[in-house]
Protein backbone atom coordinates (compact mmCIF):
# COMPACT_ATOMS: atom_id res chain seq x y z
CA UNK A 1 0.00 0.00 0.00
CA UNK A 2 1.09 3.67 -0.59
CA UNK A 3 0.68 6.25 1.67
CA UNK A 4 0.32 9.65 1.10
CA UNK A 5 -0.61 11.35 4.04
CA UNK A 6 2.22 13.35 4.95
CA UNK A 7 2.00 12.46 8.52
CA UNK A 8 3.40 8.67 7.46
CA UNK A 9 6.61 10.94 6.01
CA UNK A 10 9.67 10.06 8.26
CA UNK A 11 11.89 12.46 6.72
CA UNK A 12 12.33 15.12 8.58
CA UNK A 13 13.14 18.23 7.48
CA UNK A 14 16.29 19.96 8.54
CA UNK A 15 17.07 22.29 5.48
CA UNK A 16 19.26 25.88 7.22
CA UNK A 17 16.50 28.42 8.12
CA UNK A 18 16.51 31.54 6.29
CA UNK A 19 18.20 33.21 8.96
CA UNK A 20 20.98 31.41 9.34
CA UNK A 21 23.58 33.68 8.16
CA UNK A 22 22.14 36.27 10.93
CA UNK A 23 22.49 33.78 13.67
CA UNK A 24 25.81 32.66 13.15
CA UNK A 25 27.17 36.49 12.41
CA UNK A 26 25.30 37.12 15.82
CA UNK A 27 26.69 34.68 18.07
CA UNK A 28 30.09 35.46 16.48
CA UNK A 29 29.79 39.09 17.05
CA UNK A 30 28.85 38.18 20.61
CA UNK A 31 31.86 35.72 21.22
CA UNK A 32 34.63 38.30 19.67
CA UNK A 33 33.44 41.05 22.54
CA UNK A 34 35.93 38.65 24.74
CA UNK A 35 39.47 39.05 24.12
CA UNK A 36 40.93 35.79 22.80
CA UNK A 37 43.39 36.31 24.72
CA UNK A 38 45.28 33.10 24.05
CA UNK A 39 47.68 31.75 26.38
CA UNK A 40 50.60 28.89 25.67
CA UNK A 41 52.31 27.11 28.51
CA UNK A 42 55.31 24.84 27.47
CA UNK A 43 54.53 20.97 29.00
CA UNK A 44 57.14 18.85 29.14
CA UNK A 45 55.72 15.73 26.98
CA UNK A 46 58.55 13.33 26.90
CA UNK A 47 59.02 14.00 23.36
CA UNK A 48 62.45 15.26 21.74
CA UNK A 49 61.53 16.46 18.76
CA UNK A 50 58.24 18.48 19.09
CA UNK A 51 57.69 20.80 21.52
CA UNK A 52 54.02 21.30 23.09
CA UNK A 53 52.31 24.09 25.09
CA UNK A 54 49.52 24.12 27.18
CA UNK A 55 47.57 26.82 25.45
CA UNK A 56 43.94 28.09 26.90
CA UNK A 57 41.57 30.72 24.64
CA UNK A 58 38.66 32.30 24.82
CA UNK A 59 35.63 30.23 23.81
CA UNK A 60 31.76 30.65 23.35
CA UNK A 61 31.30 33.25 26.50
CA UNK A 62 34.37 33.86 27.31
CA UNK A 63 34.91 30.46 28.66
CA UNK A 64 38.11 29.04 28.66
CA UNK A 65 39.33 26.43 26.12
CA UNK A 66 42.30 24.33 26.56
CA UNK A 67 44.04 23.12 24.12
CA UNK A 68 47.73 21.04 23.00
CA UNK A 69 49.83 23.38 20.80
CA UNK A 70 52.40 21.57 18.77
CA UNK A 71 55.73 22.80 16.74
CA UNK A 72 58.69 21.07 15.86
CA UNK A 73 61.53 21.62 18.09
CA UNK A 74 63.84 23.00 15.44
CA UNK A 75 63.07 27.00 14.83
CA UNK A 76 61.96 27.17 10.77
CA UNK A 77 63.36 30.44 9.08
CA UNK A 78 59.52 31.13 8.41
CA UNK A 79 56.10 30.57 10.28
CA UNK A 80 54.70 27.48 9.97
CA UNK A 81 51.32 26.03 8.04
CA UNK A 82 49.39 24.74 11.02
CA UNK A 83 46.43 22.39 11.26
CA UNK A 84 43.67 22.64 13.92
CA UNK A 85 42.49 19.16 14.65
CA UNK A 86 39.12 18.25 16.49
CA UNK A 87 37.75 15.69 18.44
CA UNK A 88 35.26 13.06 17.94
CA UNK A 89 32.38 12.70 19.99
CA UNK A 90 33.09 11.68 23.61
CA UNK A 91 36.80 12.49 23.65
CA UNK A 92 38.83 15.21 25.08
CA UNK A 93 42.76 16.64 23.54
CA UNK A 94 44.29 13.69 25.88
CA UNK A 95 47.35 13.41 26.51
CA UNK A 96 50.24 15.87 25.12
CA UNK A 97 51.85 12.86 22.94
CA UNK A 98 48.73 11.06 22.02
CA UNK A 99 48.27 13.32 18.76
CA UNK A 100 51.00 14.37 16.92
CA UNK A 101 51.06 13.60 13.23
CA UNK A 102 51.08 17.35 11.80
CA UNK A 103 53.66 18.46 13.84
CA UNK A 104 55.39 15.21 12.90
CA UNK A 105 55.04 16.56 9.44
CA UNK A 106 56.52 19.47 10.31
CA UNK A 107 53.51 22.40 10.94
CA UNK A 108 52.29 23.78 13.88
CA UNK A 109 49.34 21.53 15.07
CA UNK A 110 47.02 22.77 17.74
CA UNK A 111 44.26 20.12 19.12
CA UNK A 112 41.14 22.02 20.57
CA UNK A 113 39.93 19.91 23.31
CA UNK A 114 35.69 19.65 23.49
CA UNK A 115 34.09 21.51 26.26
CA UNK A 116 32.34 19.10 28.89
CA UNK A 117 33.77 15.82 26.84
CA UNK A 118 36.53 13.57 27.51
CA UNK A 119 35.52 11.14 29.93
CA UNK A 120 34.51 8.11 26.89
CA UNK A 121 37.76 7.51 25.29
CA UNK A 122 40.60 10.53 25.50
CA UNK A 123 40.83 13.13 28.48
CA UNK A 124 39.67 16.28 28.52
CA UNK A 125 39.79 18.75 30.34
CA UNK A 126 37.84 21.69 29.81
CA UNK A 127 34.23 22.09 31.61
CA UNK A 128 31.43 23.60 29.72
CA UNK A 129 30.18 26.37 32.20
CA UNK A 130 26.62 26.80 30.43
CA UNK A 131 23.51 25.11 31.64
CA UNK A 132 22.21 22.36 30.21
CA UNK A 133 18.74 23.25 30.19
CA UNK A 134 15.37 21.19 29.85
CA UNK A 135 15.61 17.55 29.82
CA UNK A 136 18.32 16.12 27.77
CA UNK A 137 19.89 12.30 26.79
CA UNK A 138 22.91 11.03 28.14
CA UNK A 139 25.65 12.70 26.15
CA UNK A 140 25.57 16.04 24.48
CA UNK A 141 23.36 15.83 21.37
CA UNK A 142 20.49 16.81 22.84
CA UNK A 143 21.38 19.25 25.67
CA UNK A 144 19.52 22.55 25.19
CA UNK A 145 18.55 21.05 21.91
CA UNK A 146 14.91 23.01 21.85
CA UNK A 147 16.28 26.28 21.57
CA UNK A 148 19.50 26.97 19.03
CA UNK A 149 20.84 29.73 21.25
CA UNK A 150 21.12 27.20 24.20
CA UNK A 151 22.24 24.00 22.08
CA UNK A 152 25.16 22.81 22.93
CA UNK A 153 26.77 22.86 19.78
CA UNK A 154 26.05 26.89 19.48
CA UNK A 155 28.88 26.60 21.63
CA UNK A 156 31.38 24.07 20.64
CA UNK A 157 31.00 25.30 16.81
CA UNK A 158 32.09 28.91 18.21
CA UNK A 159 35.13 27.49 20.25
CA UNK A 160 36.04 25.69 16.95
CA UNK A 161 36.11 29.13 15.04
CA UNK A 162 37.99 30.88 18.21
CA UNK A 163 40.67 27.97 18.02
CA UNK A 164 41.63 28.89 14.87
CA UNK A 165 41.77 31.97 15.65
CA UNK A 166 43.86 31.44 18.06
CA UNK A 167 46.26 29.80 16.67
CA UNK A 168 46.34 32.21 13.87
CA UNK A 169 47.39 34.40 15.91
CA UNK A 170 50.91 33.00 17.47
CA UNK A 171 53.52 34.18 15.92
CA UNK A 172 55.45 30.64 14.37
CA UNK A 173 51.81 29.87 12.88
CA UNK A 174 51.75 31.73 9.14
CA UNK A 175 47.95 32.81 9.37
CA UNK A 176 47.79 32.40 5.60
CA UNK A 177 47.51 29.01 5.83
CA UNK A 178 45.61 27.22 8.21
CA UNK A 179 43.83 24.29 7.73
CA UNK A 180 41.09 22.70 9.64
CA UNK A 181 40.38 19.11 10.83
CA UNK A 182 38.55 16.20 12.42
CA UNK A 183 36.77 13.53 11.86
CA UNK A 184 33.43 12.51 13.10
CA UNK A 185 32.04 15.01 15.12
CA UNK A 186 35.85 16.28 14.50
CA UNK A 187 34.66 16.63 11.17
CA UNK A 188 31.48 18.56 12.00
CA UNK A 189 33.87 21.29 13.89
CA UNK A 190 36.19 21.26 10.93
CA UNK A 191 33.33 22.13 8.63
CA UNK A 192 31.68 24.58 10.67
CA UNK A 193 35.22 26.37 10.88
CA UNK A 194 35.33 26.18 7.20
CA UNK A 195 31.66 28.05 6.85
CA UNK A 196 32.70 30.05 9.15
CA UNK A 197 35.96 31.72 8.89
CA UNK A 198 36.88 32.74 5.43
CA UNK A 199 40.93 32.12 4.11
CA UNK A 200 41.41 29.00 5.60
CA UNK A 201 44.18 27.33 3.22
CA UNK A 202 41.81 23.79 3.26
CA UNK A 203 39.63 21.42 5.41
CA UNK A 204 39.64 17.77 5.96
CA UNK A 205 36.53 16.53 6.96
CA UNK A 206 36.19 13.10 7.75
CA UNK A 207 32.68 11.13 8.06
CA UNK A 208 31.20 14.37 9.31
CA UNK A 209 28.16 13.81 12.07
CA UNK A 210 25.85 16.50 12.03
CA UNK A 211 25.85 16.50 8.00
CA UNK A 212 22.65 15.74 6.06
CA UNK A 213 21.34 15.37 9.58
CA UNK A 214 17.79 14.66 7.60
CA UNK A 215 19.35 11.66 5.91
CA UNK A 216 21.46 10.83 9.13
CA UNK A 217 18.03 10.48 11.55
CA UNK A 218 16.54 7.95 9.06
CA UNK A 219 19.64 5.76 8.94
CA UNK A 220 22.03 5.98 11.65
CA UNK A 221 21.86 2.65 13.99
CA UNK A 222 24.69 3.57 15.94
CA UNK A 223 26.31 6.33 17.76
CA UNK A 224 24.63 9.88 19.19
CA UNK A 225 22.22 10.10 16.41
CA UNK A 226 20.58 7.67 18.32
CA UNK A 227 20.43 10.29 21.09
CA UNK A 228 18.36 12.83 19.01
CA UNK A 229 15.86 9.62 18.18
CA UNK A 230 15.42 8.70 21.84
CA UNK A 231 14.88 11.98 22.89
CA UNK A 232 11.96 12.43 20.33
CA UNK A 233 10.80 9.00 21.45
CA UNK A 234 10.29 10.00 24.75
CA UNK A 235 9.46 13.78 24.22
CA UNK A 236 7.54 13.82 21.03
CA UNK A 237 5.97 17.53 21.07
CA UNK A 238 9.55 19.03 21.04
CA UNK A 239 10.06 17.60 17.53
CA UNK A 240 9.54 21.07 16.19
CA UNK A 241 11.65 22.89 18.21
CA UNK A 242 14.75 20.37 18.08
CA UNK A 243 14.17 20.15 14.17
CA UNK A 244 14.69 23.76 14.25
CA UNK A 245 17.23 23.88 16.32
CA UNK A 246 19.28 21.41 14.33
CA UNK A 247 18.86 23.60 11.03
CA UNK A 248 21.41 25.92 12.58
CA UNK A 249 23.89 23.13 12.63
CA UNK A 250 23.67 20.95 9.72
CA UNK A 251 27.10 20.88 8.21
CA UNK A 252 25.11 21.34 4.72
CA UNK A 253 24.49 25.11 6.13
CA UNK A 254 28.27 25.60 6.86
CA UNK A 255 29.59 23.37 3.26
CA UNK A 256 27.40 25.90 1.14
CA UNK A 257 29.08 28.90 2.36
CA UNK A 258 32.98 27.46 2.53
CA UNK A 259 36.15 28.07 0.11
CA UNK A 260 38.82 26.09 1.31
CA UNK A 261 40.21 23.24 -0.42
CA UNK A 262 38.14 20.74 0.75
CA UNK A 263 38.99 16.38 1.03
CA UNK A 264 36.41 14.32 2.54
CA UNK A 265 35.90 10.81 3.11
CA UNK A 266 32.77 8.49 3.83
CA UNK A 267 32.75 4.75 4.65
CA UNK A 268 29.63 3.08 2.60
CA UNK A 269 29.02 0.61 5.77
CA UNK A 270 29.14 3.50 8.45
CA UNK A 271 26.56 2.72 10.78
CA UNK A 272 27.47 6.04 13.18
CA UNK A 273 27.44 8.80 10.22
CA UNK A 274 25.50 7.66 7.20
CA UNK A 275 26.69 7.89 3.87
CA UNK A 276 23.79 9.65 2.60
CA UNK A 277 24.35 12.41 5.48
CA UNK A 278 27.94 12.65 4.45
CA UNK A 279 27.31 13.12 1.08
CA UNK A 280 24.81 16.17 1.30
CA UNK A 281 27.81 17.87 3.28
CA UNK A 282 30.29 17.24 0.30
CA UNK A 283 27.35 17.83 -2.56
CA UNK A 284 26.68 21.38 -0.80
CA UNK A 285 30.20 22.28 -0.02
CA UNK A 286 31.08 25.55 -2.29
CA UNK A 287 34.66 25.54 -2.74
CA UNK A 288 36.73 22.96 -4.46
CA UNK A 289 36.37 19.03 -3.14
CA UNK A 290 37.17 15.78 -3.15
CA UNK A 291 35.77 13.26 -1.66
CA UNK A 292 37.52 9.31 -0.59
CA UNK A 293 34.97 7.13 -0.81
CA UNK A 294 36.06 3.54 1.26
CA UNK A 295 33.32 1.13 -0.04
CA UNK A 296 33.67 -1.73 2.72
CA UNK A 297 35.22 0.92 6.03
CA UNK A 298 32.58 1.30 8.85
CA UNK A 299 33.08 4.95 10.78
CA UNK A 300 36.89 4.72 10.35
CA UNK A 301 36.55 5.80 7.05
CA UNK A 302 40.09 4.68 5.72
CA UNK A 303 41.52 5.27 8.90
CA UNK A 304 45.36 4.72 8.32
CA UNK A 305 45.01 4.38 4.71
CA UNK A 306 43.32 7.80 5.07
CA UNK A 307 46.06 8.97 6.77
CA UNK A 308 48.32 8.83 4.17
CA UNK A 309 46.15 10.15 1.55
CA UNK A 310 45.67 12.92 4.09
CA UNK A 311 49.53 13.52 4.13
CA UNK A 312 50.33 14.13 0.61
CA UNK A 313 46.96 16.22 -0.10
CA UNK A 314 47.65 19.11 2.70
CA UNK A 315 51.46 19.11 1.69
CA UNK A 316 50.04 20.01 -1.75
CA UNK A 317 47.97 22.26 -0.65
CA UNK A 318 50.04 24.18 1.85
CA UNK A 319 52.62 24.13 -1.09
CA UNK A 320 50.10 26.67 -3.10
CA UNK A 321 49.49 30.34 -2.53
CA UNK A 322 46.50 31.92 -0.63
CA UNK A 323 45.75 35.28 -1.40
CA UNK A 324 44.31 35.95 1.73
CA UNK A 325 46.29 37.36 4.46
CA UNK A 326 44.62 36.16 7.32
CA UNK A 327 41.85 34.17 8.88
CA UNK A 328 40.72 36.25 12.05
CA UNK A 329 37.20 37.16 11.88
CA UNK A 330 36.96 41.36 11.91
CA UNK A 331 36.54 42.46 14.74
CA UNK A 332 38.14 39.54 17.18
CA UNK A 333 40.84 40.29 18.65
CA UNK A 334 43.84 38.24 19.85
CA UNK A 335 44.98 40.60 23.11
Amino acid sequence: MHHTDPQLDHRPDVRPPADWERFWQDTLAETAQHPLAPVHERVDSGLRLIETYDTVFAGFGGAPIRAWLHLPACEPADPLPCVVEYIGYGGGRGMPHERVMWAAAGYAHLVMDSRGQGAVWAAGHTPDPAPAGGPAHPGFATRGITDPHGYYYRRLFTDAVRAVQAAAAHPRVDAGRVAVAGSSQGGALALAAAGLLPGLAAALVDVPFLAGIGHALRSATEGPYLEIIRYLAMHPGNEHAALRTLSYMDGSGFAARADAPALFSVGLMDPVCPPAGVDAAFLAYRGAKTIEVYRYSGHEGGHRAHEHKQLRWLRDVFGRPRPQPSVRLPGSTAG
